[in-house]
């Protein structure tokens, strides 16, 4: 038999149709989140090519000085890093969701973009699922006010994002998510990247991150 070459891209399609016919999903119900935070646009094009519509930046200003060079039609752009209040008008004119609301003041920052810019983004409050300092996101206790705030303030809250601790087994972080979520009565789950997206989609992800799977390592 003879291999057949495949790209990275194709390659990780057919991971996730495969995981989710075991799950007993849609594959069309995840959508491939192509993390290309630190990748110049020379390595982004040919993905859209391919037929690739969904990024994920991790930086507002690296995104508005990369972007604009390239084809925007049809593609939805993810903001999935940190975001400074003072950057919400900027990050709202930008992007199509932003996954890593998780204070007041952001949220507060957020509704004023929006309701200036008459767009409103897709949101996910992002949750510290593993209490870890380091990281952002609210504390799980901190939720339901954070979510309620959000939702008071008019921002269109679809779903929860996490990024579990690093080099632990991931599956039962991703259920307690999908525990909140459903808890709140929230269907979007944006969580798993390029190790562990498959255990992800199998816990129910609607979103997954994947860069180094795609892109290569980073420098």
């Amino acid at each position: 038999m003879i291999a057949i070459d495949t790209s990275p891209l194709a390659d990780i399609r057919a991971r996730i149709a495969h995981t989710a016919d075991i799950a007993g999903r849609k594959a069309s119900d995840i959508e491939l989140i192509a993390v290309s935070k630190t990748k110049p646009a020379t390595a982004i094009r040919p993905l859209i090519d391919e037929g690739q519509l969904s990024f994920g930046e991790n930086r507002v200003q690296e995104a508005e000085e990369k972007w604009p060079g390239l084809p925007r039609e049809n593609v939805r752009l993810h903001l999935i890093g940190q975001l400074q209040s003072n950057k919400a008008r900027e990050a709202v004119a930008m992007f199509d969701a932003i996954h890593s609301v998780d204070r007041p003041s952001l949220i507060e920052a957020l509704a004023k973009a929006m309701d200036a810019a008459g767009k409103r983004p897709d949101c996910f409050i992002q949750v510290n699922i593993g209490a870890e300092d380091q990281k952002g996101g609210c504390a799980i206790d901190d939720l339901p006010v954070i979510l309620a705030r959000a939702r008071d303030a008019g921002l269109p809250v679809i779903g929860l994002m996490a990024v579990p601790p690093l080099d632990t087994e991931p599956a039962p972080y991703f259920a307690l998510l999908a525990k909140l979520a459903k808890r709140h009565e929230l269907t979007g789950l944006s969580m798993g990247m390029s190790g562990d997206f498959e255990t992800a989609i199998m816990v129910g992800a609607t979103h997954i991150r994947v860069g180094t799977a795609l892109f290569g390592d980073r420098a």
